[in-house]
């Protein structure tokens, strides 16, 4: 049985997500780390870790953004995805997300932390159905999006992936 991007958005009761796409968050662990035992980087205390449903479809786009912890992708249903990746450094890369490891997919992929990050199905009719699991867990206080214009400054070169990636 084939579960369509609409029976998956109400199935799982998604609302839209700030940086594009649909979301839930299904998980948040009830312990907490202390913000004195975390890089300075962070602004407060934090859940041990955190789970999201994410969805994108025909049209969405996860706009480029950055966040302080790694983010870990696992793909569950629908197309391919590709997720872009612009590291600290200015190198960019793609992370293929899905089943077909034949193509250069893979069911599991991670973001390290502090890179910048956008993703799209690679089927401009489909949709994608992923998890991403964040430790520490994510707090909105560690979520950076960034305006076209502030990307470019920072990486002229990826000037295509940039303006396809924001808003």
């Amino acid at each position: 049985m084939s579960v369509t991007r609409q029976q998956w958005i109400d199935s799982l009761a998604l609302q839209p997500h700030p940086e594009g796409g649909w979301y839930r968050e299904m998980y948040r662990a009830d312990e907490s780390v202390p913000q004195t035992s975390l890089p300075s980087r962070f602004t407060g205390d934090r859940s041990f870790s955190t789970a999201i449903y994410y969805l994108l479809g025909p049209g969405d786009f996860s706009a480029l953004h950055r966040i302080h912890q790694d983010e870990l992708w696992h793909f569950y249903d629908g197309s391919p995805l590709a997720i872009e990746v612009i590291h600290p450094d200015g190198r960019a890369e793609q992370l293929r997300l899905g089943r077909d490891v034949t193509a250069g997919e893979a069911p599991l992929a991670i973001v390290p932390a502090g890179s910048w990050f956008g993703a799209q199905v690679l089927d401009p009719t489909g949709f994608a159905l992923a998890g991403c699991t964040v430790a520490p867990g994510f707090d909105f206080a560690d979520f950076e999006m960034p305006t076209r214009d502030e990307l470019l400054a920072l990486f002229p070169q990826h000037q295509a992936l940039i303006t396809r990636l924001t808003r």
